[in-house]
């Protein structure tokens, strides 16, 4: 892998069509268990100055079709439990409707504050574009 450049996953938003067609591509993203996540070939090329014996750009098969963006679980967790009565757990997470919702009615007088840091916890509140959580931070 080391001497290859791999192309990211081809998202083919839901088409199971496409990906039987094509033979590669990501139809669903992510999962709760690495078992639930679909894998899928992707494009890559071999870098410069590396000899190949055959094309030097070639489909290679295993990779997951997670998607990352920048969002922290751990730091999502403490801005809901510091800030989540002024919204900043669901802005941070581009749910920027109910978030302006939370911030006017002060995390629904705290109730949904509470309701927040339990849906984070248990996995119901994830990032609006369906991204996975950034591992290890």
């Amino acid at each position: 892998m080391e001497f290859l450049n791999c192309s990211p996953p081809q998202d083919l938003e839901e088409n199971e069509t496409a990906r039987e067609m094509l033979g590669y591509g990501c139809t669903k993203w992510g999962g709760r268990r690495y078992e639930d996540v679909q894998k899928t070939s992707v494009w890559c090329t071999a870098l410069e100055g590396i000899e190949c014996f055959g094309n030097r750009k070639f489909l290679k098969g295993g990779f997951p079709c997670i998607k990352y963006n920048g969002h922290y679980f751990l730091t999502t967790l403490i801005y809901s439990v510091l800030l989540g009565f002024l919204g900043m757990d669901r802005f941070c997470l581009g749910h920027t409707g109910t978030a302006v919702g939370k911030l006017l009615t002060l995390g629904g007088i705290g109730i949904w504050w509470i309701v927040d840091i339990i849906l984070l916890i248990t996995g119901s509140l994830k990032p609006e574009d369906g991204s996975s959580w950034v591992p290890y931070y």
